[in-house]
């Protein structure tokens, strides 16, 4: 039976976080594992948001790491801040990040109490940095996480399974298959 206090957040489906060698592997499975998740909420009528990270060309939304790299990213305008290609999003609420959280800066927590929910369902890139630390904040604005584990990419496997698995223990988080995942939003 599907919960209806859930939304479907997916994090960062753009070109700009698929450039590296590790993750182009990953773009046609996350495209078609995100469709399909996105499809299953749709019949189920769970609300989609989808949280693309974009950043100010004058370094003003960089982070710690970007300014001392002197590299920024993800500017406005870009071929980067485009989702992937045959991404079935379009009808999601749309925000912006300049952080890992889709949490911080942003009115995701407002907007997921708008809309009743109670769990969030996370996917996109990656399981070590943006998936990690919105589940984390997640559990700090009292969401229930359920992390869609074939609709989540990870450049650091060795470490961004392992940090998810954690968080589930810890914050009693749960990682879902797609078979979980398909009772879970079975109306």
């Amino acid at each position: 039976m599907t919960e209806l206090s859930t939304a479907v957040v997916f994090i960062d489906l753009q070109e700009g976080f698929f450039e590296d060698p590790s993750s182009r592997d990953n773009r046609e499975l996350m495209v078609a594992e995100s469709n399909r998740l996105a499809g299953l909420a749709r019949q189920a009528g769970i609300p989609l948001f989808v949280v693309s990270t974009v950043h100010a060309r004058d370094k003003s939304t960089w982070t710690l790491k970007m300014l001392e790299d002197d590299q920024g990213f993800n500017f406005p305008g870009t071929p980067q801040v485009q989702l992937l290609d045959g991404l079935d999003l379009e009808a999601a609420t749309h925000l912006e990040k300049i952080r890992d959280s889709a949490f911080h800066g942003t009115s995701l927590a407002q907007r997921l109490r708008t809309v009743g929910a109670r769990t969030v369902i996370l996917a996109g890139v990656t399981a070590e940095s943006c998936i990690a630390a919105t589940g984390r904040d997640a559990f700090a604005h009292d969401f229930r996480v359920v992390y869609a584990r074939e609709a989540i990419a990870s450049s650091a496997a060795e470490t961004g399974w392992p940090l998810l698995e954690g968080l589930c223990d810890t914050l009693r988080q749960r990682i879902l298959n797609r078979p979980d995942l398909e009772r879970l939003l079975t109306p």
